[in-house]
């Protein structure tokens, strides 16, 4: 599905449920619609991949042709992914302020993906300090860590911040808002990376397949990102072979507001703009024209053109 919708990368999120929560957060009872258990650790075994299915999932990612990986969220499921050879680290918010997890995962020397969730400007530059120096290959992504997200509370902004405090890594957005204009709107901010939960069926029991894209949502998403990466575009403003159609139908020249005898030197009430037959000087022109000398009669409403003004010279468009 994800292949078919165009993404590049399937991500998961594996946990060792013993190393992520301590005996007390696994024993705790768990009464939510969304358990699949009586305690929060009887859920989450329910829930969680063991290593040979991620293993097959690895495989089958392979054979499609997409890039596999998850969060490694403990540093023991790191070990696993690292042993399992996916082609970058992700690190879920929850791990971002982790600082030993953190060096740790860096010294692996896979590329890595550090969410920000939950953290403040300051943690995230102690985080770039302690990564950096380990493993230069890494990016941000801004986060806010709601399911689902509401639009007041995502601070595309914090985009820009990021890529002001860190101009030497590339800076993406991950989202768990509805909908995909606010992850578009990411990628024309500059994101270049992007990061959103996939779901088959928003109304499946669990708090994230609500947050979450269906495939036809993804596939829309994926190619209004592409359209916004072809319209970023060049940032020199010039006026481009697809406008010349367009400027030869409603370009503007100088053109003669009264009949101006030969000899006369032009001033400015001699002179109007307007859609002339034959083209002749820009609208830009008309200042410089002032002072000019013409050196044949022209008639009113003529458009003026280069013969008539003596001594011409062109400027050339810099």
């Amino acid at each position: 599905v994800l292949q078919d919708c165009g993404a590049d990368c399937a991500k998961f999120q594996k946990s060792e449920l013993e190393y992520k929560f301590n005996k007390k957060a696994l024993e705790r009872p768990y009464t939510s619609k969304h358990s699949w258990g009586k305690t929060y650790g009887e859920h989450k075994r329910h829930l969680e991949f063991s290593h040979d299915q991620y293993r097959e999932l690895k495989k089958y990612a392979e054979e499609i042709g997409i890039f596999f990986t998850a969060s490694g969220m403990d540093e023991m499921a790191v070990e696993f992914l690292h042993e399992l050879d996916v082609p970058f680290f992700k690190v879920g918010s929850g791990d971002t302020n982790n600082f030993p997890y953190l060096e740790k995962t860096a010294k692996k020397g896979r590329p890595m993906v550090i969410s920000s969730g939950m953290q403040s400007m300051n943690i995230m530059h102690q985080v770039y300090q302690i990564v950096k120096p380990i493993n230069p290959n890494f990016c941000f992504l801004q986060c806010t860590s709601a399911y689902p997200l509401q639009p007041e509370d995502v601070n595309l902004r914090v985009i820009s911040a990021y890529q002001s405090a860190f101009p030497d890594i590339p800076i993406g957005y991950s989202g768990h808002e509805t909908g995909i204009a606010i992850s578009v709107a990411a990628v024309a901010m500059g994101a270049k990376v992007l990061e959103r939960h996939v779901t088959l069926d928003k109304t499946w029991k669990g708090s994230d397949h609500q947050a979450s894209l269906e495939p036809n949502e993804l596939a829309e998403l994926v190619k209004a990102i592409r359209t916004v990466e072809k319209a970023m575009g060049s940032p020199i403003k010039q006026l481009l072979p697809c406008e010349m159609a367009c400027n030869e139908k409603l370009g503007k020249s100088v053109v003669a507001k009264v009949a101006i005898p030969e000899g006369a030197i032009l001033t400015l009430d001699m002179l109007t703009v307007k859609v002339g037959e034959p083209k002749g000087f820009p609208p830009e022109s008309i200042f410089d024209l002032v002072g000019q000398k013409v050196k044949k009669n022209i008639e009113e409403d003529e458009t003026i053109t280069e013969q008539v003004v003596e001594n011409h010279v062109k400027k050339v468009k810099c």
